[in-house]
This record gives structure tokens, C-alpha cells and sequence, in this order.
């Protein structure tokens, strides 16, 4: 009797399909590269006009409805790591709690992904190079 019940709660389960994407990790995917905040984030993907994150998260923006609304500050590393209405977005050795990353990514756990007008929104490369540099400590370099 036991096994006819097994051999039928298999049979019950969802059939949810493939994993679409590799499960998030904290660890860093290129040790011999370091992700540099200043060059990499700051002047790189966060002022790059094709995600243009700091027309919207800096006081100075041309619509800066993000900083607004959250708070969220790209102007600098310390207005980044200060986080957004009192809760951090970056948890150093940590991409995987990091709120930052968790926006960028595919299926942010509240609100839409960023950038919220996207697409485009940032490519595979560009959201593990965010994610590469939380691994490293997020450090200010």
C-alpha cells in the first residue's frame, strides 16, 4: 500500500519544467579579475546611457524619480552604501541579499526591475560584474 501511495504522490507533482536560470551564488565568478567600483560601477553601468541609472538615483538627475521615491543615491560610494530609507541595498560578500542586485536582476522580490523603463535592462555580463564586486567586499576602489 505505501508504495502504491508514493508511486501516486509522484505522479501528483507540479511538472514546473526547467530551471530557467543558475541559482544565485555569493561567490565571486572571475577571482582574477577585481571589479572596481569607481571605473566598473560608478562611471561604467551606473552612467552608462543606455541604463542611465543616474538620471534616476541622484538628487541632480534629469528625472530623478528613483532617488526620490527610495532614497537610493548613486552619486557616490557612500551614498550607494548608505542605502535607501534606512535599509542597506549592498551587503558586502553578499550579492545574493543584496537588494542592488536583486533589482537588476530578472525577478526582483518587490517593486519592477530596474531599470523600471527597461528594456534594455543590464545584460548577464554587466549584473555579475555588479554582483562580482559585492562578492569582493564592495569595497571603494
Amino acid at each position: 500500500m505505501i508504495l502504491l501511495i508514493g508511486g501516486c504522490v509522484d505522479s501528483l507533482a507540479p511538472d514546473v519544467g526547467p530551471i530557467a536560470h543558475a541559482p544565485c551564488t555569493d561567490d565571486d565568478s572571475n577571482p582574477d579579475r577585481d571589479v572596481h567600483f569607481a571605473a566598473d560601477l560608478h562611471d561604467g553601468i551606473f552612467a552608462s546611457e543606455t541604463f542611465h541609472c543616474v538620471r534616476c538615483h541622484t538628487p541632480s538627475g534629469a528625472t530623478p524619480i528613483g532617488y526620490e521615491v527610495t532614497g537610493l543615491d548613486l552619486s557616490s560610494y557612500d551614498t550607494l552604501t548608505a542605502g535607501a530609507r534606512g535599509f542597506a541595498v549592498v551587503v558586502p560578500g553578499a550579492p545574493c541579499a543584496s537588494v542592488l542586485v536583486q533589482k537588476l536582476g530578472e525577478a526582483p522580490p518587490f517593486g519592477g526591475r530596474m531599470p523600471l523603463d527597461g528594456p534594455p535592462f543590464l545584460t548577464d555580463d554587466d549584473l555579475q560584474l555588479v554582483a562580482d564586486w559585492i562578492a569582493e567586499g564592495a569595497r571603494e576602489n
